[in-house]
This record gives C-alpha cells, structure tokens and sequence, in this order.
C-alpha cells in the first residue's frame, strides 16, 4: 500500500499525542474544523489516517488530503469523549462528519409542568427547566395538528393571565369547550393538572391508562346527575377513541421501542424512526443525512444515534437497528445515563422486531425517493426561473449568484441594510449580510444604500486582492486565506437593488468609485414591478405570471424581511434603553449592567430588590426606584 507522508507541521502532531481517550479535530488550510471524532487512544487512532490513507475508503483519502492542523481533548473516559464528540459535532457541523442536514432545531411539545397552570406549546429548545417535553417532529404542521386534536380531548391554558380563581368571566375558549377556565375556578388547580396529566400520558402511549380514567370519571358524573359534565367526558372519550383507532399495535409485549432504519441512494441518505409505545406504534418521522458518501453502514447508524438522543424528550428501553454497530456497548452507557435505566441496542434476526425494522426500511426508501423527486422538481423550477431571467435582462450568462439591497429605518432612525443572497434560484442564508448605517443622519436611503454597497464591494476587492497576493504560496491550497470568510471574494452574478431609477444611479455611482466593471445591475420598483436597468430610460415589464418575475419579486421580499428583523431588533433594543434611561439613578452604565443580567424589561420587572441589587454598581435606593417606576 502507498503510505501517505504528512506535512513536517503534521508530523510532530502526530508524533507527540497522548495516548488517553479523547475527541481530535481536524482542520484544513482556512482553519476550518472538517473532521471530529473520538478515540479510546488518540494516538493510535488518529495516525491510522496516515499509514495508508490510499489503501481506504475514497473519504479517509479525500479527507486526509485537506488536514493541515490537528487539536486534541484530553478526556478521562471514553464515555466522556463521546459526550464531547456529540456537542462538537453539532456545534461546528464538520463536512467529514455524518450529520442531520437541517440546521434549525426540531420542533416539540412542551408542557411547562413546573408552573402550577401549566401551558402547552411548541418549542425547538428543550431546556432543564422542569418542563415535559415530547417529540421530536419534523413538520411544523404535524406538531400543531396534533395539539389542535389534543386541546379537544384535553382542553388546556393559553392565555398569559395571572391564575387566581377570581376573575369575573371567562374566555371565549371556555366557551367553546377549548379551556376549563382555572381563572373564574371552574376548574380547581388539582383538576386542571390532572387534565394536563392525562394530556401526558396521551403523549406517552398510554391511551388505555387515560381512556380508564376519562370512562370513570364519566360513571362518577352519571352517578351524581352531573349530565353537563357527563357530556363532556363523553366527548372526550369519543374524540380519544377516534385518535386511537388510527393507532396500530405491533407488538404483543407490550413495550416501548425505537425502530431505526434508513436508505441511501447517490449521496443521499433518509433515516425513519418508528415510535413505538405499549406495543402501539404511535408515530413515526423522517430525517435527512449530510456527509454519508462512502461511509460504511456502522458509521451511518452509530452518527444519526449519537445526534438523535443527543437531544431526544424520551429514550425508550429498547432500541432497534438494522445491524450491529461498534460502538453499541459505549453508546448504550452513554444512553442508560440519558434514560437513567437500562437500554439495549438489539439487532432482531426474527419475529416482529425484524418485521418492524424491515418495515422501517421501506418507510426509509420511499420517503427518500419521494424527496429526491421533490428536490429535483424544485432545482428545476428554480433553474428555470433563472433561465427566464437570463433571457428577459438578455444577460450573456446566467445569473447564478444574485445579491439583492434593502434599506429599513423608522423616520430616519435605526438605519439598517440588509444583503441576501440567492444561488441557482434558492436562498444561500450563510451568505446574508446586515449593515448597521455609521455615516449617514436621517431619512436618506440614497447615501444608506451606497454606504451598504460601498462596505460591501470593498471587502470584495481587498479581500480578493489579499486572495490573489496568497495565491501563489503552496500553503493557501486553492488560493483561500486561512480563517477568512471566502462568501465576500464572491463576484454576484446579478446585484438587485429595490427602488427604481434612483436607486439604481446612486449603486452606479459606487461601483464606478470603486472601479468594479462588468457586474449586471438592476433595480425593481415596488409600485408597478418595474425593472430598471441601466442605459434603458424606459423600465422593463414583465408579465405577472412569469417565474422570472416571481423570481425577483421572492429575493426583493426577502430582502425586505431580513432587514425589517434586523431593524426592529435594534428598535426594540433603544425602546428598552429609553424606559430605563427615563427612571431616576439609571444612568448608562447602570442601563448596561441590568440588560447583561436579566435581557429584557420584562425580567427586569419581574426581579425583586434583592435581585436587582445583584446588579454591579446598583444601590438599594436606585433599585427601589427602578421597582416603583416600572
């Protein structure tokens, strides 16, 4: 086998690692993070890159080829390099790294059951707060759906009133059977957090447990003569039996499992998770997979594990895979620590555990297929549009990468610019940009927008000028600086500035101050969706219905709410500030000091004396002021 000779810097890494358990990063030439993984050994481990890499599957090669640093942590165990691993992972998101392709969090139900009324809502953040969390799902859509169906059978709080049991009237949702209106005490608080109870249990899969419940209640109201509370368990028994009837069972022992499965199929990959409580599979969910490309079907399974339950509401007793993986007797110390009992990763050779992996499988293939499908349409479509696009400005080449502009203020003030990117007709959110205005006074979106467009042109020509001075030293693989962010180097394909003629001479004026030729420009009108280009007197007009339109029409308007978000951001910073700096002894400092401890007006109103004097710099006197203004 042809060994692979480090780089000399590479080389004394290699020959000084500790020989403890640990994670290892790996880095390229921007000092990018491309790798994390863990080892009992970090010297063993992280050197059999090097011996053969030629002799290895196309990824070790291709990954090896771009190292040119590697960081270590020193760890006690091996179960503790595992932990790190995982946060590591999901912190830096490597591209040699088997990953869940979606950035966002997955939504879940939360049941805030530390409070005494507790609420249910929708969160993408599990904390450790005391609440009960269920999930997680991948459509938004499913998680409300869910709590619209849960809110008939379990009817629970919404609003944000102060629970005393005294209010004069109720709400209209108690109206309509939608809440049991705790705030007139038509409900005790023992009863209201039984109902959420209940609710829990539903989540949980124990229909039958709250089915007996909800029937014995009704017996009780039907032996008291209480018909009107009688009618509402009915309902809520029928509503229940409707939910339950679509609920499958696929084990006669009664257990709850995980069934993990997934497809691959030309660098993607879909895993299904089924969710399996009491016996009954109640639910299951897809996720889509970055970075699988040539990896063994162990690595596969082990990554989606470890991230999955990394941030997983419940981890069942009993999880099933597809096959056996090599790290299953550290994850599964890892996974009786999260579950607090005994978990088992079993591989059924037979019988309904095979069935249902099997099952899985398939769920697997089709979902995968069905989304490759979709993928393709949209990148069709979208290319189409840029096409039409291409043809209406009568552009020489197709505009790939398209910069849009926007300016937002309020009178004058907060002045802020936004820059979003568009490639190949979809969003690129990595490459947004936000502009705080510096140097410009008042309402004048002319000289806003030249100084957005000037910051920006001028990274571009320094950054690339520095790119190019780089180019030539065998180090910058590629010509890239070490550490720099390369989306700024980026020559746009197409620059859109929303407004119309004006606008559009005051974005001319600064690529010619800059000396930047050759970049198609445009602006597009709000009033009359005109496109304004230069050297046209006339705009021009295309036809409502053309995706070209529809095109400019989608990156204008994401423009405008990236930077209205940011606007209203630093709006609502200055009205906080302004509150404060109206109370007597808050001064700047002070102002500053409280905004770092508690975030908002609202923490600060609801903090006592006590509290607030946990504040550097804050007097009994000031504090009680503060309390008596707010």
């Amino acid at each position: 086998m042809e060994k692979f000779i480090p780089r000399p810097e590479l080389q004394k890494i290699l020959d000084t690692l500790p020989t403890n358990p640990g994670v290892y990063l790996m880095k390229d030439e921007r000092a990018a993070i491309i790798y994390v993984g863990k080892a009992i050994n970090l010297r063993n481990r992280v050197r059999s890159y090097f011996h053969a890499p030629y002799g290895q599957d196309a990824k070790v090669w291709r990954l090896v080829e771009r190292i040119r640093d590697i960081e270590f942590i020193v760890t006690e165990t091996e179960l503790e390099a595992l932990v790190l691993e995982c946060n590591l992972i999901k912190k830096h998101k490597p591209h040699f790294n088997v990953r869940l392709k979606d950035d966002k969090r997955y939504p879940y139900i939360k049941v805030t059951w530390q409070e005494p009324f507790p609420k249910v809502y929708v969160t993408r953040r599990m904390e450790n707060d005391g609440a009960r969390y269920f999930g997680p799902f991948t459509a938004v859509w499913a998680v409300h759906e869910t709590m619209d169906t849960l809110r008939k059978i379990f009817p629970y709080l919404t609003c944000d009133r102060e629970i005393s049991g005294r209010d004069q009237r109720a709400c209209l949702y108690f109206d309509i059977g939608l809440c049991l209106a705790p705030c007139i005490g038509a409900a005790s608080r023992e009863e209201y957090r039984a109902t959420i109870e209940q609710l829990c249990l539903f989540l949980q899969g124990k229909t039958e447990q709250v089915t007996a419940a909800l029937r014995a209640k009704l017996d009780e109201a039907v032996g008291k003569l209480e018909f009107e509370r009688a009618a509402r368990y009915r309902d809520q028994l029928q509503a229940l039996a409707r939910v339950t009837e679509h609920q499958k069972v696929v084990s006669t022992l009664l257990v709850d499992q995980d069934v993990i499965a997934f497809a691959r199929d030309d660098g993607a990959a879909c895993v299904q998770v089924f969710f399996v409580r009491g016996g009954k599979l109640l639910g299951r969910e897809y996720f889509v997979l970055e970075g699988t490309e040539d990896e063994n079907t162990d690595q596969v399974l082990s990554s989606f594990v470890k991230q999955f339950y990394d941030e997983a509401a419940y981890v069942p007793p009993e999880i099933l895979l597809p096959d056996q993986i090599d790290e299953a007797r550290i994850i599964e110390q890892w996974l009786d620590r999260a579950r607090g009992q005994k978990v088992v990763l079993n591989v059924p050779r037979a019988g309904q555990g095979k069935e249902l992996v099997a099952m899985a499988e398939e769920n697997a293939r089709v979902t995968l297929t069905s989304l490759k499908a979709q993928w393709l349409a949209d990148e069709t479509k979208q290319m189409s549009a840029v096409a039409e696009l291409q043809e209406a400005l009568g552009l020489q080449n197709p505009p790939l990468r398209m910069e849009c502009y926007d300016i937002s203020n309020t009178q004058g003030t907060n002045s802020v610019g936004a820059m979003v990117v568009f490639e190949r007709g979809a969003a690129k959110k990595s490459d947004y940009r936000k502009f705080k205005i510096k140097t410009v006074e008042g309402a004048d979106d002319y000289a806003s927008l030249q100084e957005v467009l000037r910051r920006r042109f001028r990274r571009l020509v320094e950054d690339s000028g520095q790119r190019s001075a780089v180019s030539d030293q065998p180090s910058a693989v590629g010509g890239r600086l070490p550490g720099k962010d390369d989306s700024w180097t980026r020559m746009p394909d197409l620059v859109i500035i929303d407004g119309g003629k004006g606008q559009l001479s005051a974005a001319q004026e600064v690529l010619r101050e800059l000396g930047i030729e050759g970049v198609n420009l445009i602006g597009l009108a709000k009033q009359e969706e005109g496109v304004f280009a230069p050297g046209r007197a006339e705009s021009l007009r295309l036809q409502k219905s053309s995706e070209a339109l529809k095109l400019l029409q989608r990156i204008r308007d994401e423009a405008h709410r990236f930077g209205i978000t940011y606007h209203r951001k630093l709006r609502a910073k200055v009205g906080i500030a302004s509150q404060l700096d109206a109370i007597p002894g808050i001064g700047p400092r002070r102002r500053r000091a409280l905004l770092t401890r508690f975030g908002s007006i609202e923490k600060i109103r609801d903090a006592s004396v006590e509290e607030l004097l946990t504040v550097e710099g804050m007097t009994r006197a000031a504090a009680q002021k503060l309390k008596e203004q707010l």
